[in-house]
C-alpha cells in the first residue's frame, strides 16, 4: 500500500480517533469538523494528485530503501533533480488548494534527520540511522502523513532551556527507563498535526553541554496516550461555521495551527533518533531548517500563482483589465512571485550528496529563499488589495445576497462590467480577502514571515554561509 488515495487517507485519519480542545470543547469527531474538514481535503490531496497522469512525475517516485513506487511526500532526495521536482511539485499543490497542504514539514524532517543520524553513529558509535531507516521505511510503505515538530515555547527567550523558570518549556526528557524515555513539553504552531498519522519531535535550538536533557529527537503515533491537542484560531475561521461557502473564501481547502502537549509520555527506545547527543542538536535543526526554507519556494509561490490569477480577474471584472497601472502591478507581482520560486530552484539544483546518501539544498540558496519569502507574498498581498479595491473590506455577506429583499440591490448595484454575475464578482473578491486577510493568510503571510524561523534565522545563516574571508580575498588577489 505504497500510494493511497485521498478518500483512503481521510479514512485512516478518522481510525485514529484523534481529540482536541476547539473553541472551548473537546471533540472526537475531527474530520467532519466544519472548521477541520477543508484542512484534511488539503492533506488529501496530496494524495489525489499521485494519482493523476499529468502530475505522476511529480508525486510518483522510487524508494532508495524500498525499491516500491512511492509519493514523493515520503522521498529520501536521492538527487538535484529530486530537489528539484519537490519544489515543483510544492507549486502544483499550492496552484490546486491555494493554502497550506501540510505534508511538506515531516518530509523536510525526514531528510534532515537521515543525514544527522548516520553522521552521529560514525561519531558517536550510537545506532540511530538504522533505527530511522526502519521507521522510515513504514512511513514510505504505508504512505504516511508524518509531521515534523520543532518549535518550542521557550518561555524567556533571553534565557538558556535549562535556565527557565519552568524547564518545561522546552521540550525534554524527565526520566530514563531501560526500554525508553519519559519527555514533557510543548510544541507550537503545529502545522497540519492533527492530519497526521505521526510525527518527528525535534530540539528547537543547537543545545549545549548541560543541557542534554533537551537534546531528543523522536517519532510518536499522534494518537498515543500522554499527548493533547488545542486547536489554533484563525483569522474569519468561524465563516466556516456559518453555512454559505461564498463568504469563506476558498471553498474546498484550508489550514491548520496545532499546540501539540506531551504530559509525561513515553517514547520506545526504537522511536528515539537523538537522546543527549548535543554536538548533533544544532546540526539538525538547521538542516529541517534549510530544507523547510527551500520549501517556501514552491508552495507559497503556488497560492502567488492563485493570487495572480484572481487579482487579473478582478481587474477583467471591474472593467480596468487595460489601464498601465493595472498591468504594470500584475507584472510586479508576477516578478516577486517568479524570483522565489528560481531561489528554490537555485538552492535545489546546487544542492549536494550528503554522507548518507541523500541530498541536501544549497544552504545559502535556501535561506535567500526564505527571506525573500518573507517580504514578497507581503508585497504581493498589498498589490492584489491596491487592484481589488475597497469592496474588499466591505462586501455584504453571502446571506444578504439570498434574502428576498436585500439580494436585489446587491445584484444591481455591485455590477460592474458587460457580462459579469455579481456572484462571481463577489466569489473572486472573497477568495482575495480569505489570502490577504482572512483564514488563508495564516498560511499564506503569517507563515511566510515566521514558518521555517523568521527573518533573523535566514539572516544569521547568510552571513554564515556567504564566505565573506572567500570574497575579502578575491579583493585582495586583484590588487596585488
Amino acid at each position: 500500500m505504497a500510494l493511497m488515495t485521498g478518500d483512503e487517507y481521510i479514512e485512516s485519519i478518522k481510525a485514529l480517533g484523534l481529540e482536541a480542545n476547539l473553541m472551548g470543547a473537546k471533540t472526537g469527531t475531527l474530520p467532519d469538523h466544519p472548521l477541520v474538514e477543508p484542512s484534511i481535503r488539503a492533506v488529501a490531496a496530496t494524495y489525489d494528485s499521485a494519482q493523476r497522469k499529468e502530475a505522476a512525475s511529480l508525486f510518483r517516485v522510487k524508494s532508495s530503501l524500498s525499491g516500491e513506487e512511492i509519493n514523493r511526500f515520503t522521498h529520501l532526495h536521492q538527487s538535484t533533480d529530486d530537489l528539484v521536482n519537490k519544489v515543483k511539485m510544492q507549486r502544483y499543490l499550492g496552484n490546486v488548494t491555494s493554502c497550506c497542504f501540510q505534508r511538506c514539514v515531516g518530509l523536510d524532517a525526514a531528510n534532515a534527520v537521515y543525514s544527522v543520524t548516520y553522521e552521529c553513529d560514525e561519531k558517536h558509535g550510537t545506532k540511530y540511522h538504522q533505527r530511522f531507516r526502519d521507521y522510515w521505511s513504514r512511513a514510505q510503505t504505508e504512505d504516511l502523513v508524518v509531521d515534523g515538530a520543532m518549535t518550542d515555547p521557550k518561555g524567556d527567550r533571553g534565557k538558556r532551556p535549562k535556565d527557565q523558570a519552568d524547564p518545561d518549556l522546552f521540550v525534554r526528557v524527565v526520566e530514563r527507563k531501560s526500554d525508553g524515555v519519559i519527555v514533557r513539553g510543548a510544541k507550537l504552531h503545529q502545522t497540519g498535526m492533527l492530519n497526521s498519522h505521526e510525527m518527528i519531535v525535534m530540539p528547537t535550538i543547537n543545545m549545549r553541554e548541560g543541557e542534554e536533557d533537551w537534546a531528543i529527537c523522536f517519532a510518536i503515533p499522534t494518537n498515543t496516550k500522554g499527548i493533547r491537542y488545542i486547536y489554533g484560531r484563525q483569522a474569519s475561521d468561524t465563516r466556516k461555521l456559518e453555512g454559505p461557502k461564498l463568504d469563506v473564501g476558498n471553498p474546498i481547502f484550508g489550514g491548520q495551527e496545532v499546540m501539540t502537549i506531551f504530559e509525561d509520555l513515553f517514547v520506545p527506545d526504537e522511536r528515539i533518533f537523538l537522546c543527549g547527543e548535543v554536538d548533533y542538536s544544532g546540526l539538525l535543526v538547521e538542516r529541517f531548517a534549510g530544507y523547510h526554507r527551500q520549501s517556501y519556494g514552491g508552495c507559497k509561490v503556488g497560492v502567488g500563482d492563485v493570487l495572480i490569477g484572481a487579482a487579473a480577474l478582478i481587474a477583467r471584472m471591474n472593467g480596468v483589465e487595460k489601464a498601465s497601472h493595472i498591468r504594470d502591478k500584475i507584472v510586479e507581482m508576477i516578478h516577486l512571485n517568479e524570483t522565489m520560486f528560481a531561489c528554490g530552484i537555485a538552492c535545489s539544483s546546487m544542492g549536494h550528496e550528503t554522507m548518507a546518501g541523500n541530498y541536501e539544498i544549497n544552504m545559502l540558496l535556501a535561506n535567500v529563499c526564505k527571506l525573500n519569502v518573507t517580504r514578497f507574498p507581503y508585497e504581493l498581498a498589498r498589490l492584489a488589495t491596491d487592484i481589488a479595491g475597497g469592496l474588499l473590506g466591505t462586501l455584504p455577506s453571502a446571506k444578504d445576497l439570498e434574502d428576498p429583499v436585500a439580494g436585489p440591490y446587491i445584484k444591481k448595484y455591485l455590477a460592474a462590467a458587460d457580462g459579469v454575475e455579481t456572484v462571481d464578482r463577489m466569489k473572486v473578491l472573497r477568495l482575495i480577502e480569505n489570502l490577504v486577510a482572512g483564514a488563508g493568510s495564516v498560511a499564506y503571510l503569517i507563515e511566510s514571515m515566521h514558518g521555517a524561523g523568521p527573518p533573523t534565522a535566514q539572516r544569521i545563516m547568510i552571513g554564515r554561509q556567504a564566505d565573506l574571508e572567500g570574497k575579502i580575498n578575491l579583493v585582495k588577489s586583484i590588487l596585488e
